[in-house]
């Protein structure tokens, strides 16, 4: 069996960045990034990137530390809150955008992982999301034909992998991961724990090691939450 196990982010990268890639990155705001793997991409300074991901990170976290480096053309998204640089290069010409809602970019990726080129929905039809986009109706309603999305490289934070690529994602870090691990070309995995193949629980599995190429273990996760909001415990 081909050994997927690397040293460090920068090792599993090495020989598959190069200028003018495209990028699945996974997380939801700043759950479940790759954090290591982005701060890989950092140091090695690829650039012109189109990167696909939910968001952009927040200031000074996540995707953001990329764009504020220069190292992204465009942005293929759903949401721009919490990331004031992101609004400003778009505002200012200097950021390409494609945004999607968010089923859409989440079927959009799972399409393309699947191998289906294309699907109709109903999502943004007579909006400007369908503006130069194929529309048809069926059964006397209209629908919006989107693309699926695939990537010259996913990079994918899990909890747990096995030696084989087998992963395990844990709560809110288990959102577009799973989808992104199937659509790129070559997928690149950092995990908190790893053991070895065949220790898995088969029914636990979330992403079969068929999709994933390389991994790394990562440690000093942060696990930054973009926005904590506390109300007071009711009383008794």
């Amino acid at each position: 069996m081909k050994n997927k196990i690397y040293p460090n982010a920068a090792a599993a990268l090495d020989g598959i960045l190069f200028d003018g890639m495209s990028i699945l990155s996974g997380g939801f705001g700043l759950s479940g990034n790759a954090e290591h793997l982005i701060q890989a991409i950092l140091e090695a300074g690829t650039k012109n990137l189109t990167v696909v991901s939910n968001n952009c990170g927040t200031d000074g976290h996540g995707l953001w530390v990329l764009l504020n480096n220069g190292q992204v053309k465009k942005m293929i998204s759903s949401y721009v809150g919490e990331n004031k640089l992101f609004e400003k290069l778009y505002l200012d010409g200097k950021l390409e955008l494609e945004l999607n809602p968010q089923g859409t970019l989440a079927e959009r990726i799972r399409a393309g992982g699947a191998g289906i080129p294309a699907f109709y929905t109903r999502t943004g039809y007579g909006t400007v999301v369908a503006d130069g986009k194929e529309t048809k109706e069926f059964d006397g309603v209209g629908y919006v034909m989107e693309r699926g999305l695939t990537a010259d490289l996913a990079i994918v934070k899990a909890w747990k992998a096995d030696t084989a690529g087998n992963l395990i994602y844990r709560k809110t870090a288990r959102n577009f991961n799973p989808v992104m691990a199937t659509a790129g070309k070559v997928t690149v995995v950092e995990v908190e724990h790893l053991v070895q193949a065949g220790e898995l629980n088969p029914d636990h599995i979330h992403t079969p090691g068929i999709y994933v190429d390389r991994i790394i273990q990562g440690d000093n996760y942060k696990k930054l939450i973009e926005r904590v909001t506390t109300r007071p415990r009711p009383t008794a």
